[in-house]
């Protein structure tokens, strides 16, 4: 069994909107080097509609995160497309994409600025965001509706977050054909951290976003909440 973080960005700052967004090596390396400190067995790269994949001292996992005409749409396996054009592919054909190439395809918070959920596409999994802990009862059910299974990752952006959420994935190999085949048969389960760590980092992140003027009234309600 193996903890990974499936839901990982290696840039820090997304000033543009829904932009996509190349990969940082800097990130990338403080982002593993925190994934280290919190025992962690390797983490998903899932840039915005770019995807990264290197061998790294911790594992990293090829993934993306395409955003298509109904939400975003995680991408992770061995053979991710290498660069999405954001709001261009239907969420059935992200997810046919996914399939050619040998990659699960999983629901990113699916109560977060996403219509994702509601189309007919054959999605493998849901996610429980780190970012957005007061879904997860809402998640879980959905997921049960649904028969899909349910992954877990933090959303981080800032190496910080990494592992406030993450999958444990039950396969005898660390690859991300054993990877994206464990997504898709059900051998995974998530856990999200809620201690008053991940708490405060949350509040942070979000007066961050509200700063640049992303998703204000989501992210003004969350911040009010917390």
């Amino acid at each position: 069994m193996f903890a990974l973080d499936l839901h990982t960005h290696s840039r820090f700052f997304h000033w543009s909107p829904g932009g996509p967004t190349r990969f940082d090596p800097i990130g990338l390396s403080l982002s593993t080097a925190v994934a280290r400190l919190r025992g962690l067995d390797g983490i998903a790269v899932t840039n915005h509609d770019y995807t990264y994949a290197a061998e790294r001292r911790l594992p990293t996992i090829p993934g993306i995160e395409v955003t298509t005409t109904e939400g975003h749409l995680l991408v992770v396996g061995p053979d991710p497309p290498s660069r999405t054009e954001p709001g261009e592919l239907t969420p059935q054909e992200a997810v046919e994409l996914a399939h050619e190439r040998d990659c699960a395809a999983v629901v990113a918070h699916p109560f977060r600025n996403s219509e994702l959920k509601d189309a007919d596409a054959d999605f493998d999994a849901l996610e429980l965001n780190g970012k957005n802990t007061e879904h997860v009862e809402q998640t879980r059910t959905l997921a049960a509706e649904m028969g899909v299974p349910l992954t877990g990752g933090s959303d981080a952006h800032y190496p910080v977050e990494v592992g406030r959420a993450y999958t444990l994935v039950h396969a005898d190999e660390l690859t991300p054909s054993a990877v994206a085949d464990a997504i898709r048969d059900g051998r995974v389960e998530p856990v999200v951290n809620l201690n008053r760590f991940e708490r405060t980092v949350d509040r942070a992140y979000t007066r961050v976003h509200a700063a640049k003027g992303f998703d204000t009234d989501d992210v003004s309600q969350r911040v009010d909440d917390a």
